[in-house]
């Protein structure tokens, strides 16, 4: 009685092939219905990471972060290596695919041969003639267990993988590029900030050393004057220091040398837009790593079917024709030639478990990607609540620390009023003043990052919603 192999295999040939991939099932958690940081609101999603995402920095109302955008992506190393490698995964899949058909080469040749005198079964003579041939051959192999049309869907799902690659290798440079502006627009204001304090500085230091002259005050007054003012001018060179690195940062990114690129300094930071926030469901669509993740579990999946294919028979048809002559009459009916083969057939008797190997390193394979697109899926929502967390307990820190700024900086002034008029020593000045600062900074650091979460908002929910 025939194996149960044996009858599968037979019935796949009768049908005209049959593929060995399992059955795809989803491998990640489902999406929550709601995001824990915004109210619940659940939606069915459509495929939507191909889906152009349009200039969301716009939203800044920037032009200079809207020419900075534009030139890196025109200019960008890590862009066009991207656009690279979706180009490759194009390719491969344009050679993958021609195995669906059959492969026609044609073929000339042209020879003068000679023939020995005393070879076997000669009349004594020694020939001497020419040898014209053209024609075309047809090879093509019987896709009976899916090999063919397994690799070809493994190569087209690792071509789409690879556009939603560079969707997110381009969103990934628009959002370091937006946060890397929001950085340094940032540092402009802190160094417009210190540059005005230490002019303060100098003029209440001015004012120390002429009371100490005239007796009013003592060098102790004048030491601690000197004291917060050198503590301001170094708090400048060490803002310049940031914002050079931070310049330098944006030219690599947008495909400039760092020696020829400069932006004149603003002193406003950066306003952080609204972003509007889809639901998860749509989330889980728009993603681009989430789309390449998921289609390379399908990649791996039809990889499995080609490594069971290994497993059996391989059958390839050939056919030949053409035409052969020793003369001049070549492209006539009498100097027809043809062959119907090679009929080639190879049957894995005997590989020491290689083949069997292969179907385990794929089945493997398969469950590692499997597990990384559900890291991918789960880091995907981390990543956008933790966004929407920054944005919001941000904006509740701003107004508070807007508060204190304002509070720190009137006791600063009311301070100096009381030292000038003589109602208290200079230590409760450099309190004050030092106190003022620091709340400055901290506002605008906040500001800052408050620019920087809504940046992080687009890049987690794949762009704008």
């Amino acid at each position: 009685m025939p194996s149960k192999r044996a009858v599968a295999s037979l019935g796949c040939a009768l049908l005209g092939g049959c593929s060995l991939a399992p059955v795809q099932h989803h491998v990640a958690d489902p999406p929550p219905a709601h995001f824990a940081e915004i109210p619940p609101a659940w939606s069915e999603a459509a495929p939507a990471d191909g889906v152009a995402r349009g200039p969301w920095w716009q939203a800044f109302g920037d032009p200079v972060l809207d020419d900075l955008e534009t030139r890196a992506g025109a200019a960008s190393p890590t862009l066009a290596a991207a656009l690279a490698r979706r180009d490759e995964a194009r390719a491969v899949l344009g050679q993958t695919a021609a195995q669906l058909l059959p492969e026609v080469d044609a073929n000339a040749s042209a020879a003068r041969d000679r023939l020995a005198q005393d070879r076997p079964q000669t009349t004594g003579t020694a020939p001497t003639y020419n040898d014209y041939k053209v024609g075309a051959s047809l090879s093509y192999e019987l896709d009976l267990w899916g090999r063919v049309r397994n690799s070809v869907a493994a190569a087209r799902a690792e071509a789409r993988a690879s556009d939603a690659d560079l969707a997110s290798a381009r969103l990934s440079l628009q959002a370091a590029v937006a946060d890397a502006y929001v950085r340094l627009r940032g540092l402009d204001a802190q160094s417009d900030l210190l540059v005005r304090s230490v002019a303060a500085y100098a003029r209440a230091l001015d004012l120390t050393r002429r009371r100490h002259l005239g007796g009013v005050s003592s060098g102790l007054d004048e030491n601690r004057a000197r004291t917060v003012l050198g503590n301001a001018q170094a708090q400048v060179a060490d803002v310049a220091n940031q914002r050079a690195t931070t310049e330098h940062e944006l030219a690599a990114l947008i495909g400039a040398p760092a020696s020829s690129f400069h932006l004149a300094p603003a002193t406003k930071v950066v306003s952080a837009p609204g972003v509007p926030v889809g639901t998860p469901s749509t989330l889980l669509q728009r993603r681009p790593d989430v789309a390449a993740a998921e289609r390379r579990v399908t990649e791996a999946n039809a990889r499995i079917g080609v490594a069971r294919a290994a497993l059996y028979p391989t059958i390839t048809l050939g056919l030949a024709g053409g035409y052969e002559t020793t003369g001049p009459a070549l492209l006539s009916a009498p100097n027809t030639t043809w062959a119907l083969g090679p009929l080639g057939l190879s049957l894995p008797l005997f590989d020491g478990g290689r083949r069997r190997a292969g179907v385990r390193l794929s089945q493997a394979q398969y469950a590692e990607i499997a597990a990384n697109y559900r890291s991918t899926v789960l880091t995907a929502f981390r990543e956008v609540e933790d966004a929407l967390a920054a944005a919001r307990d941000l904006a509740n820190e701003a107004q508070v620390q807007a508060a204190a700024a304002t509070a720190a900086e009137a006791t600063s002034t009311l301070s100096f009023t009381r030292y000038r008029e003589g109602a208290s020593d200079y230590f409760e000045v450099v309190t004050a003043q030092t106190d003022a600062l620091n709340a400055q900074r901290a506002l605008l650091a906040v500001q800052t990052r408050r620019a920087q979460a809504s940046v992080a908002i687009v890049r987690a929910l794949g762009g704008p919603a």
